[in-house]
């Protein structure tokens, strides 16, 4: 097999289609990032303070940039400023899902009227980063991407500058290797350039310190396990694995077209909605008197559509705040001034509960102590053991069960949705990537010329099969067109609770209807979003004697999900979970892109 004369005639029709890209490119507006300044500051207490300075080059009028900062579960960024060399800028920030998005408008004059044009602009974001730094029980680690692989543009080059709490012991690593220029450390710091980083690509540190370093880490996210010898393992196997696919993927242009024609025919045959007669924009009211699990059960979970997930397990919870079944106690450190949150149970309220919500009570009974009351502020800590989490989750296997034995088995859930689709697609998306394992595997040994775009195929094939088993449920299944009407007006009331906007034309008229809105915004994963409404709405929700604001008012159910995140972690301790993809290439924090407008 002549690799190197296939290799070449990929790359001439590589460079012949981006010529021809380039010269019917709109020549009269185009930018650059000459060069990109990152500066980190890792503080004791786990806090990462982050610097970023963009050199723009503007060929054209433009009315501004935007960046997009990644937001990993549980991490929180705070602090954002933004400012500008060369022009005068206004900034617009919003949420959006798992990240922040900054739009930054840069005007030619300090009255704001005219745009930029044909000049260079130095952007400079400024911002907090907490749960970023990870300890672990041996080692603390900072993985964080100081470029993006979703940047527009690429970069001319990057230089950047890492200040660490001490200057001992500290091993770092730098990916992907073919970017790196020179890199040193003197004392506490890490002095870092890179060669010029194409669109598409990122540039990682991986940074391991002594657990000494840190002190009253309340910024750090916490795992409770091991985990210097799986990054490693991790990092090793990645950028062995980076290595090979950076030969691959010259070949990968060879598409297999089998598999997605028969996914257009399943997707025609088995995914188009029915039309139904609704036009509604937003619901302001609940659109059913579902009980929050089986409206989480069906609207959130886009991958197994009739099985409930985390967040309606906590949606029942507040319910049973609600009902009174749990109730809100509270107390205050005086050595730390923080308040402590607990949940007394009372058993004399459970007499009408449902099946699903007897199962919720009594696994916060397991965590009770003698007089019925759980310490939400310890839940984490306590999850955090092995043996804990795995009892934890075989009763929130069993409540998922219980949700679905109530009111979604598979009679019920067919008059909602028809999961023909998604399951056939499911088995043909397994049998592809093993069809392409096998292709891959012929091309890497055969000697024939053609074996190459075997390889190509077998890669293809395997990682479309892949997005198609990763797809959600209702891509290729089909919404009944009882169950159709059922999402759309559920998921405007998600769209009337998360827009805030929404909520401040029409808000509701009394507290009762503020408790649906958090209980239903829990289980649609948008309470939050209801509670800063509220709190724009209603100024003096902390006056309000109800159990269910001051939960949200004390971070309880923060606290809760958190701790929820950390059982389901420890439960499977041989499998890494707790350490996941740490060390491996492209998993940091960070990172994320932006372009311009």
């Amino acid at each position: 097999m002549n690799v190197k004369k296939a290799f070449c005639i990929i790359l001439l029709f590589f460079i012949l289609f981006s010529t021809i890209a380039l010269v019917s490119a709109d020549d009269d507006k185009s930018y650059t990032i000459d060069h990109a300044f990152i500066e980190l500051t890792v503080g004791s207490n786990g806090l990462l303070h982050v610097e970023e300075i963009y050199d723009y080059t503007f060929q054209g009028t433009f009315n501004g940039v935007y960046r997009d900062i990644p937001l990993k579960e549980g991490e929180t960024l705070d602090n954002i400023t933004v400012d500008a060399k060369g022009a005068y800028p206004v900034t617009k920030i919003t949420d959006e899902s798992g990240k922040k998005h900054l739009k930054i408008y840069l005007y030619a004059d300090e009255a704001h009227t005219k745009q930029i044009s044909d000049t260079e602009v130095y952007v400079n974001i400024s911002y907090d980063m907490k749960n970023t730094v990870t300890l672990f029980n041996d080692v603390a680690g900072l993985q964080y991407k100081l470029w993006g692989e979703e940047w527009d543009v690429g970069t001319g080059g990057l230089s950047a500058t890492v200040h660490l709490p001490a200057n001992k012991d500290i091993k770092y690593y730098l990916n992907p290797q073919e970017y790196n220029s020179s890199s040193y450390i003197t004392n506490d710091t890490i002095s870092i350039t890179s060669k010029s980083i194409p669109s598409g690509e990122f540039y990682e540190l991986l940074v391991l310190m002594p657990l000494d370093d840190f002190n009253n880490a309340t910024y750090a996210k916490h795992v409770n396990t091991n985990g210097q010898d799986q990054i490693i393992k991790n990092l090793d196997a990645s950028v062995n694995g980076r290595n090979f696919w950076n030969t691959s993927y010259l070949i990968m242009g060879l598409l297999s077209l089998i598999s997605p024609i028969v996914a257009i025919f399943i997707y025609l045959r088995y995914g188009r909605e029915p039309k139904v007669d609704y036009d509604g924009i937003y619901e302001r009211e609940l659109p059913t008197d579902d009980p929050p699990a089986m409206v989480n059960a069906l609207i959130d979970n886009s991958h197994d559509i009739g099985t409930p997930n985390m967040k309606g397990f906590e949606a029942t919870i507040l319910n049973l705040i609600d009902k009174k079944v749990f109730e809100l106690q509270t107390k205050r450190d005086p050595n730390t001034e923080l308040t402590e949150l607990f949940l007394k149970l009372n058993r004399n309220k459970t007499a009408n509960l449902a099946i699903h919500e007897h199962t919720v009570f009594e696994i916060m009974e397991m965590f009770s102590d003698s007089a019925d009351i759980v310490n939400l502020s310890n839940l984490n800590r306590d999850l955090s053991y092995e043996s804990n989490a795995k009892l934890f989750m075989e009763e929130y296997n069993e409540w998922q069960q219980d949700v679905k034995h109530e009111y979604l088995e598979s009679e019920q859930l067919e008059t909602y949705f028809n999961n023909k689709g998604a399951k056939f697609m499911k088995v043909l998306g397994i049998a592809g990537i093993i069809l392409g394992i096998i292709i891959f595997i012929l091309g890497l040994f055969t000697n024939l010329r053609n074996g190459i775009f075997a390889i190509g195929g077998g890669i293809a094939l395997a990682i479309f099969s892949l997005i198609v088993i990763l797809l959600p449920n209702d891509i290729f299944g089909q919404w009944t067109p009882k169950g159709r009407l059922f999402y759309l007006k559920w998921r405007n009331f998600k769209k009337f609770l998360k827009d805030n906007s929404l909520i401040n034309e029409h808000p509701p008229e009394s507290i009762v209807v503020w408790k649906k809105y958090l209980i239903y915004g829990a289980a649609l994963g948008v309470a939050d979003n209801v509670y800063k409404s509220m709190k724009l709405q209603e100024k003096n929700i902390s006056e309000y004697n109800d159990d269910i604001f001051l939960y949200h008012h004390y971070g309880g159910y923060y606290m809760m999900h958190e701790a929820f995140l950390t059982g389901e972690s420890a439960a499977n301790p041989s499998s890494s979970s707790d350490i996941g993809d740490f060390g491996g290439l492209g998993g940091g924090s960070g990172g994320g892109g932006g372009g311009a407008f």
